[in-house]
């Protein structure tokens, strides 16, 4: 029955990330984009959670914590750029 489930939200999981990538193609603005791919990763992180858990194993727990510190940094990364219009700031008084 478990594994029913577990089928169920990898189709699941699957589908709003396809979803996800339409709104990243064809966002109405780059908040949206940035949002979607923001939950691109999440969802990510799910699928790989529930791959390890129908497999049986810990091994992919370390690509669920780099997925997830890859977007966060992306994420942080995307909202600087919005709100100021650079990622890496230079010091121009020199």
């Amino acid at each position: 029955m478990l594994d029913i489930f577990m089928l169920i939200s990898l189709i699941i999981l699957s589908l709003a990330s396809i979803g996800l990538l339409y709104r990243v193609v064809k966002g109405p603005g780059v908040t949206d984009r940035v949002m979607a791919l923001d939950a691109i990763g999440i969802n990510l992180m799910a699928i790989t959670a529930i791959m390890c858990i129908m497999m049986n194993t810990d091994a992919f727990l370390d690509i669920i914590l780099v997925i997830g510190i890859l977007a966060f940094v992306g994420t942080v990364a995307f909202s600087k750029f919005l709100e100021r219009g650079e990622v890496i700031e230079h010091d121009r008084n020199r």
